[in-house]
């Protein structure tokens, strides 16, 4: 089992440059102790459980073009990029770019998105039915891989269309980056993703995740797809102490309230990720409680060893 790191919060500082330079050393941090995967949130603003409305928040696809350049081997992504934020032709366009610059480390992360206040705030027409955003997901992706694979697109559809598009240069990974898709639902998300996607990510329990699984492989059975050609991860919030002592201490010294996440200690995440290894977890994805760098550091020392030996 792999281990990776989701960055869900900008809060490293005052300093607008400061933001980033701190993001730029994590990621550059993981990369050097072992770590396969780092991405960022493709938010306009923090969501909440996560950080305060007001807190910082950069924009991910930006942050991923400069983190492909100071970066060599880790691979990155957007956890998850909402369909409805950028037009799918352009979004393709992006992507290429960004696979390219980190010479074949992009995992293309997408979701039907369900933030209706980011949309509001920022102008974008929110469809109430999630069977209609979802449509759009599934739209979106035939036709940027059509942009990523053929000499010229044309693509028309309910919601996107293009005619006779260039898309040069095409992405490094062939056929095209991994798509790895967001979400969870089991009638529509799960059977897109056994239709057009090859990455799924699946939050909650591990109980909760051979669930979904299950639910996954049958969509997969039923159209003839080998249901083990799709990375199978999942996310999760995380902070770490080493003994319940200093875990309460942690935890009453960054005043944690109803915070999303696991807060555990070294051998309870032990134990954890060997329950999400049973179940079929191929990556494990993590996001930092308040960018806890102590967190990162035992995650690195004493949990990762013990499914890497």
């Amino acid at each position: 089992m792999k281990f990776g790191i989701h960055n869900p919060s900008w809060l490293f500082g005052d300093d607008p440059y400061e933001i980033f330079e701190a993001v730029k050393q994590k990621a550059q941090w993981c990369e050097q102790h072992g770590f396969s995967w780092f991405s960022v949130m493709d938010h306009l603003i923090q969501i909440p459980g996560v950080g305060a409305p007001q807190e910082p928040f950069m924009e991910g696809w930006t942050v991923l073009a400069a983190l492909a350049a100071v970066t060599s081997k880790i691979r990155l992504a957007t956890l998850v990029t909402s369909v409805a934020y950028r037009n799918p032709a352009l979004l393709a366009k992006m992507a290429a770019g960004i696979d390219i610059i980190s010479r074949g480390r992009l995992t293309f992360g997408i979701g039907a998105g369900w933030y209706d206040q980011e949309y509001g705030q920022y102008g974008y027409v929110f469809p109430e039915k999630p069977a209609t955003r979802i449509a759009q997901m599934a739209e979106a992706l035939r036709l940027i891989q059509a942009l990523w694979t053929q000499p010229r697109a044309t693509f028309r559809g309910r919601y996107f269309r293009v005619e006779d598009a260039l898309l040069e240069p095409k992405p490094l990974q062939k056929p095209h980056p991994p798509i790895m898709i967001g979400g969870s639902g089991e009638q529509l998300t799960l059977k897109v993703l056994a239709r057009e996607g090859d990455a799924c990510n699946i939050f909650g329990d591990p109980e909760t995740v051979r669930h979904k699984f299950n639910v996954l492989r049958a969509h997969c059975d039923a159209i003839g797809r080998d249901f083990d050609t799709i990375e199978r991860t999942n996310l999760t919030g995380l902070l770490l102490a080493r003994n319940q002592s200093a875990l309460t201490a942690k935890r009453e010294r960054m005043q944690l309230g109803a915070t999303r996440g696991n807060l555990l200690t070294v051998n309870q995440a032990i134990e954890l990720f060997e329950r999400y290894d049973e179940v079929g977890v191929q990556l494990c994805i993590m996001g930092i409680i308040r960018n806890d760098q102590e967190t990162l550091e035992l995650l690195a020392e004493e949990v990762m060893p013990r499914f890497n030996a």
